[in-house]
Order: structure tokens, then sequence, then C-alpha cells
């Protein structure tokens, strides 16, 4: 059984200043950096969140202006594509009349060569009809 006499006093008045002691020594100044290390880690995650944040918005502002890019991109490729089609109809129908031209007066230069042609047979048929007509009838 426990006998409660005068040493369980002091044992008990050494325990409560060996309790305080210790509490000034070494639990307030842990429970002090404790305090801090958690105040500086939650500071910190808080300039991660911001930075992550900031990251994202800038790779949303990059990904928006590259899509608006390529429609732009887009867009003058089939406006240049356009331009090309037309120009080449232009060329070709530039190409067209002026092979149309070159027929005709080609034609033309044919016709009256061919005229010029005729022209000189009939001036000469007379004599050829002439020369036949003798050496069929035998008078050579």
């Amino acid at each position: 059984m426990i006998d409660l006499n005068f040493t369980f006093f002091i044992q008990l008045v050494n325990f409560l200043i060996a309790l305080m002691v210790l509490n000034l020594i070494l639990y307030r100044p842990i429970r002090g950096i404790i305090s801090k290390r958690a105040e500086f880690m939650s500071s910190r995650l808080e300039e991660i969140e911001k930075f992550t944040s900031a990251a994202e918005e800038k790779l949303e502002s990059y990904n928006s202006a590259l899509e608006e890019a390529r429609k732009q991109a887009q867009s003058i490729r089939l406006e240049l594509k356009e331009q090309g089609y037309l120009e080449e109809k232009s060329l070709l129908e530039k190409a067209m009349s002026e092979a149309a031209a070159l027929i005709k007066e080609a034609r033309a230069k044919f016709e009256q060569e061919k005229q010029v042609a005729l022209k000189a047979l009939e001036a000469k048929v007379a004599d050829y009809a002439g020369k036949v007509a003798s050496k069929v009838l035998g008078e050579a």
C-alpha cells in the first residue's frame, strides 16, 4: 500500500518544478519552431498555388493565341489559294484568247494563200486545158 508522507509532497513539487523548467527551456521553443515552420510551409504552399495558377493562365493564353494564329494562317492560305486560282484562270483565258487569235490569223493567212493559189491556177487552167485537149486530140 502507498504511504502518503512528506516525501510524496517533495516528489510532487520536484515533478512540478521539472515540468515548468522543461516547459520554459524545451517545449515552448520547440512549439514556436514548429508553428513558424507551419507558417513558412503554408506561405510556400500559397506561393506554389499562385505560381501554378499563373502558369495555367499563361498556358491557356498561349493555347488560345496558337489556335487564333492557326485560324488566321488557314484563312490566309485559303485566300492565297483563291487568288492563285483566279490568276490561273485569267492566265488560261488570256492564253486561250491569244491561241484563238493566232488560229484565226493563221486561217485568214491560209485562206488568202489559197485564194492566191486558186487565182494562179485559174490563170493557168485555160493554158493547161488547151495543152490537154491538144494531146487528147492528137495535135502535138
